[in-house]
């Protein structure tokens, strides 16, 4: 089953400008803004985190992530 945003775990679908939302917590990651709790600086596309990443507010795994659709759509 899927999730309608899902990138299916395949982190080389998502373009470099992709923000993704937790699905457990609904925090953003926005590779714009990067993330200051993993030290993370802007510019940081979310498929070039590392495997280690989690979500800072929750702890959800990067594969709870979901596709938000671009900023200006």
């Amino acid at each position: 089953m899927t999730f309608e945003g899902s990138y299916l775990g395949d982190r080389n679908r998502l373009p470099a400008d992709a923000r993704l939302e937790c699905k457990i917590c609904w925090w953003v990651y926005d590779p714009a803004e990067g993330d200051a709790q993993w030290q993370i600086p802007p510019g940081v596309p979310f498929a070039e985190l590392p495997a280690h990443w989690r979500c800072p507010q929750c702890d959800g795994d990067a594969d709870q992530f979901m596709v938000l659709p671009p900023a200006n759509a």
